[in-house]
């Protein structure tokens, strides 16, 4: 599959690098002289311009392009590009950063296909959503990474708490919500966990276990 990446900084690079370990086409967007020069350096193919721009985006492949992510750090570039690519018929992914206000959120999210935050979503999530994923999965995207999910149960310590509120240990991270029986999203920062919610954390293989036992508020097996 073929994707473009706008933007070359610290989430485009891990999504990036992550499609091209598993044998994916990919073009790279970046604005930033040194950010362009280090992709290059990495033997991404690179188009060198602003990916707010349909010429550039055309340069990138765009008119064939199965995905686009706009994950550069700024929402109006972002937001352009991701119109081009729905333009074009690409699915579509635009970061924002974790400190949106609600209303922002929800002024793009009916545009495009995923709006992601990566401090929570991270580059798994970002991957994930390019490849059109299924939330509701358990399976290692990296050596270092795995995806897993876990229903919490009545008398969890995590109930009545807000998703972004729930701190993990390492680099363990909530990047999916959803009550029982309704499919799982990115949460928004009002979301309260109750009884019977669906949670799909990111964390390295060998803390999955535990981290579910936290949230379910039982003892992990040793």
């Amino acid at each position: 599959m073929k994707y473009v990446i706008v933007g070359f900084g610290r989430v485009g690079q891990r999504t990036a690098r992550t499609l091209r370990t598993e044998g994916h086409d990919l073009f790279i967007v970046e604005l930033d002289p040194d950010k362009a020069r280090r992709a290059r350096k990495e033997g991404f193919d690179v188009v060198g311009g602003d990916g707010s721009q349909e010429e550039v985006l055309i340069e990138a492949g765009i008119e064939d392009a199965d995905a686009i992510g706009a994950l550069s750090g700024d929402l109006n570039t972002n937001f352009s590009a991701c119109m081009v690519g729905k333009h074009y018929g690409c699915r579509t992914i635009m970061r924002i950063d974790e400190d949106y206000r609600e209303e922002i959120y929800e002024k793009y999210a009916e545009d495009v296909d995923e709006v992601i935050y990566p401090e929570r979503v991270g580059a798994a999530g970002a991957k994930t959503a390019l490849l059109g994923g299924d939330f509701n999965v358990l399976a290692d995207l990296t050596e270092q990474l795995s995806v897993g999910t876990v229903s919490i149960p009545d008398g969890s310590p995590v109930v009545g708490k807000r998703v972004v509120e729930i701190d993990l240990p390492g680099d363990a991270r909530i990047y999916a919500h959803g009550r029982r029986d309704e499919s799982m999203s990115i949460p928004l920062p009002k979301d309260v966990i109750e009884a019977g919610d669906s949670l799909a954390i990111t964390a390295t293989p060998q803390d999955i276990d535990a981290i579910r036992a936290q949230l379910r508020g039982e003892q992990a097996a040793t």
